[in-house]
């Protein structure tokens, strides 16, 4: 069931950088959504989940500092060692840091996976919780690595693969979890550094990149509706 279920995740994937591909014209408007749905993510799923897995083993400030720490890091991957434009071309820098954002959402991917195999471990009623949660947002997050590749002046074709690799990791998380456990404090702290991953992608890179030249209100709307999509989704599949 857990292996049907990553596959599921596979395709819905898919269909959200499909959607990405086909309608890059409207890039701003899918980038605005993205940019909401990624901050969704990390506000509304990935957040509140590893305080739910880390409590009572670990404090709320120290699941925050490494939150801080997975924004920083970020942070200082894609600023300080991925562009150098001193000695690089900015296409490369670009391409580097769409590359960084691409595997850091496969990585969540590749987590979600390894969730929904774990929870079908503890029973199938929080396995289909999970994977319920996973289900809805991984449309979104196709197109958040579509995006990621094309705001970086990446290629439809570069774009197709990560958006391949993306979609076959939740099916990699799932077989992992046949060979190995978990514990669920260690996933907890493994999500909170991805919630600062994702808080800085969305807040520092696709938001703004959003609005660039393009009209804000109507941008604006599609960011509270890609954050609202996630919030709406992790609310009625776990409430």
């Amino acid at each position: 069931m857990a292996l049907l279920l990553g596959f599921a995740a596979f395709v819905a994937t898919l269909l959200g950088g499909g959607f990405a591909l086909r309608y890059r014209d409207k890039l701003h408007l899918i980038l605005g959504f993205s940019s909401g749905a990624v901050l969704g993510v990390a506000l509304f799923d990935l957040l509140p989940e590893s305080l739910e897995l880390t409590s009572p083993r670990y404090s709320t400030g120290t699941v925050m500092v490494l939150v801080a720490v997975g924004f920083f890091a970020f942070m200082f991957l894609s600023r300080v060692l991925l562009l150098h434009p001193e000695s690089e071309d900015e296409h490369h820098g670009h391409e580097r840091v769409g590359s960084v954002g691409a595997a850091s959402l496969s990585l969540h991917s590749l987590l979600d996976g390894v969730g929904i195999g774990l929870a079908f471990k503890v029973s199938t009623a929080v396995g289909a919780i999970v994977a319920a949660a996973v289900l809805a947002h991984d449309f979104s997050d196709g197109i958040n690595t579509v995006t990621m590749i094309l705001k970086n002046r990446g290629r439809s074709l570069r774009a197709a693969r990560w958006l391949l690799l993306d979609a076959v990791a939740p099916v990699l998380g799932v077989l992992l979890t046949f060979f190995f456990g978990l514990s669920d404090r260690h996933l907890g702290l493994v999500l909170s550094l991805f919630c600062g991953f994702f808080l800085y992608l969305g807040a520092s890179d696709l938001l703004p990149e959003s609005h660039h030249r393009h009209p804000k209100l109507l941008t604006g709307v599609m960011n509270i509706l890609g954050a609202a999509a996630i919030w709406a989704t992790v609310h009625f599949a776990t409430g």
